[in-house]
């Protein structure tokens, strides 16, 4: 997309390149001095016969000169401003900055993406620094060997008296803690080079990690459990290794798969899909079609077959402590992997508001801020014998704003992926310092 009017700057700028005086210019195009410089200030519009002799005098083509500013780089220099706020950049003037300047401008935008990319990265790195349980292990391996290193060391230092069969035994010890020492520390570094994936396929930390895995290599659709005739859960296990690997995994995945066969056949997905038009639908009018509750619409609708009518969406499930308990990511809505995420999330108000459903668009932080449209509801879960606590689960269906009718919507909630690495300094729901700032 384009924005003209800097057709003026052009010619000036492209005036002085060539060394060219205004009144030399102005001459050779048979127009006044003051003409000229009106056009050059972009108070004079300038097109047809004119712009191609001050052209052609200039040696460039003319559509370089009348061509419109790029509104990307526009919006990009009106980011930078807007996250440096006390370099007091003129923002009146960025379309002549991207007029005269495109390459600069591009510039700056590219530096502007690769800055959020590596505060991403923090954002990541932070996470798994303070919960990856294998990069724990490795860390206490390497101090534990040094440790003992230092200890031998300290003697031999110290006592200049000890039998030589002693000092033979602590330098081998010193040569045995060093091998340890190189060898851990080599596997450290090997950890830390290889790529996400190839982490995840190495050791994943908890087993509902297994099950997110399995699932998001499927797009969380599963066809097997889908139609009038679904397939038993056992016979799907029996097909599907990766959810046995140990019986905590076993366990969580038969429970995710039992409840979702169950909630495919309480809403079928061709029925479903009717239902929806291009990811503008209202959940609490299909749970009513259907004689449903919110939680099973929501959960469908996350796993309902990607297609153009079907846009991505995204699903968090909590149980009453807060604790996240399954996660259908969407580009754009960061959650952490580990620990607690913003407690503001209409996933925590549903809890204090049971049964109540809750519609509410969320602003996740960052330098280019998202909206997303949420609906969430939070409900009972079975209670397995009388004077037994009720138990309350919660769940959010997160869609991407970009995709939904939002007209004239004002609620706009503030909300974060987490404390530590929000830059939002007046939350108050703030728990811990964050480690992110605009100035970072």
């Amino acid at each position: 997309m384009q924005k003209s009017g800097l057709t003026g700057s052009r010619i000036r700028e492209s005036r002085l390149g060539k060394g060219l005086r205004q009144v030399e210019l102005a001459r050779n195009v048979g127009i006044s001095p003051t003409y000229l410089n009106l056009i050059e200030h972009n108070r004079r519009r300038i097109g047809g016969k004119l712009l191609v002799d001050i052209s052609r005098e200039l040696n460039v083509d003319p559509s370089s000169l009348s061509e419109g500013v790029d509104v990307t780089l526009l919006e990009a220099l009106n980011d930078a401003a807007a996250r440096f706020p006390g370099a007091q950049a003129e923002t009146a003037r960025a379309d002549e900055m991207a007029g005269r300047f495109p390459g600069f401008a591009a510039l700056l935008m590219a530096l502007m993406r690769k800055s959020e990319e590596l505060e991403q990265t923090v954002e990541e790195l932070n996470d798994r620094l303070a919960h990856d349980l294998q990069l724990a292990d490795s860390l206490h391996e390497v101090l534990s060997v040094v440790t003992a290193i230092h200890s031998t060391s300290s003697i031999l230092a110290d006592d200049d008296d000890i039998d030589a069969d002693w000092q033979a035994r602590f330098h081998r010890n010193l040569y045995e803690d060093s091998q340890r020492l190189a060898d851990s520390a080599q596997a450290l570094v090997e950890y830390l080079a290889s790529s996400d994936e190839e982490n995840a396929t190495k050791e994943l930390s908890l087993p509902f990690e297994e099950l997110e895995a399995w699932l998001t290599d499927r797009d969380f659709h599963i066809p097997l459990l889908e139609g009038e005739y679904p397939v038993a859960v056992d016979e799907l296990m029996s097909r599907e290794p990766r959810l046995n690997n140990s019986a905590t995994s076993r366990t969580l995945s038969i429970s995710y798969l039992q409840r979702y066969r169950t909630d495919a056949l309480t809403i079928p997905q061709h029925r479903l899909d009717n239902a929806i038009s291009s990811g503008r639908f209202d959940p609490l009018a299909i749970a009513q079609e259907f004689d449903s509750d919110l939680a099973t619409v929501l959960r469908r609708i996350a796993c309902l077959k990607q297609s153009s009518d079907i846009l991505p969406v995204g699903l968090v499930v909590c149980d009453g402590s807060g604790a996240l308990t399954f996660r259908k990511h969407v580009d754009g809505f960061t959650l952490p992997r580990f620990g607690a995420t913003c407690p503001l999330l209409p996933l925590y108000q549903a809890l204090s508001k049971p049964m109540t459903p809750i519609r509410q668009v969320v602003e996740q932080s960052g330098h280019h801020p998202r909206r997303f449209l949420t609906y969430a509801i939070a409900q009972p879960t079975p209670t397995p014998d009388f004077n037994m606590p009720q138990l309350f689960e919660a769940t959010m269906l997160i869609l991407p704003e970009d995709h939904m009718d939002l007209p004239g919507e004002q609620n706009v909630l503030p909300v974060g992926s987490s404390c530590r690495t929000c830059p939002r300094t007046s939350c108050v729901a703030r728990r811990e310092p964050s480690i992110l700032t605009y100035g970072f």
